[in-house]
């Protein structure tokens, strides 16, 4: 069981307000204030400060708040342990859309025939709301493929994948195309703001003083099959991870862009809270969805 100071200390800094964090926990205000005293006595650190009448982590309050979150994490993963220690295992992921749809099948397969009576439960969503409930304890491991903060997870390079852009055959473009900036003409078609097939899109674009507005026309769509299905019928261009368009590209209803000065490949990445202590388990989980040898990955 987590202790109950360290709970009140992540309620504070979720709301980062003592009173609001009082109401949450439906203690008062005072209560509050003696927990986190007892945990900065115990710990001999201040972990918030004031600037002016905002209340903000000190150094050592974030290094507090990444311990914290990994133990609430651990605590909630361990009563579940021990429910089940005498029942199937239960393994309970996330991964974004692309990798849940396009990289997990084969993988998942190859554990259910090796361990038939494992219980997945497997949750698709973009990075930041799987961080978001791996933090919250709802998922013991992800696989994304967007960023993340490397001081809060430990990760394992799960698979490098390359990011080409595509169009239908024959598709009519506004101008002769040798180079990325020769796309602008173009109308893009991108998943919405703040999945992780965008954002590397939109690193490339930012490492050139572009951005995801520069193409002339821009439609956003939650759906890469629907993005797909439009593409193929002519309705722009699009990049996709390889995976995602190989069948149409075989199929010819799809065709890879070639440009000179653009070659994207970009990580798939295994992660878990860093200094969890089922980090072991993660990484055995991870070589058997890879379907590497009994040995430990390199971390």
């Amino acid at each position: 069981m987590l202790d109950f100071r360290v709970e009140t200390f992540l309620t504070v800094c979720h709301t980062m307000n003592f009173t609001r964090a009082a109401e949450q926990l439906h203690i008062t205000q005072p209560a509050v204030s003696q927990h986190i005293r007892a945990l900065e006595e115990a710990y001999g650190t201040k972990l918030f400060h004031y600037q002016g009448k905002q209340l903000g982590l000190t150094e050592s309050g974030r290094l507090f708040f990444r311990a914290a979150v990994t133990m609430r994490h651990d605590a909630l993963r361990l009563r579940e342990a021990v429910r089940q220690a005498d029942a199937r295992r239960t393994l309970r992921f996330g991964a974004t859309l692309t990798i849940g749809e396009y990289v997990m099948p084969g993988p998942l397969l190859r554990l259910l025939e090796e361990e038939p009576e494992v219980r997945l439960r497997m949750l698709t969503a973009n990075t930041r709301e799987l961080l978001a409930l791996l933090d919250q304890g709802e998922l013991d491991f992800a696989i994304v493929e967007g960023y993340f903060d490397k001081q809060a997870y430990d990760s394992l390079t799960y698979c490098v994948q390359p990011y080409i852009p595509v169009c239908a055959p024959g598709y009519p473009f506004v101008r002769l195309v040798r180079r990325l900036e020769d796309l602008l003409g173009e109308r893009l078609l991108v998943r919405e703001p703040g999945s992780g097939t965008r954002n590397v899109l939109e690193r490339e674009l930012e490492a050139r003083n572009l951005n995801v507005d520069s193409f002339s026309r821009v439609t956003e769509l939650g759906s890469l099959n629907l993005i797909k299905t439009l593409v193929c019928a002519g309705a722009g261009v699009s990049f996709f991870y390889r995976p995602v368009v190989q069948q149409e590209l075989e199929e010819g209803r799809l065709r890879e862009i070639p440009l000179e000065d653009c070659a994207i490949r970009h990580a798939f990445t295994f992660l878990w809270r860093r200094g969890s202590v089922f980090a072991d388990g993660y990484r055995e989980i991870f070589r058997r969805l890879r379907g590497l040898d009994p040995f430990p990955a390199d971390g």
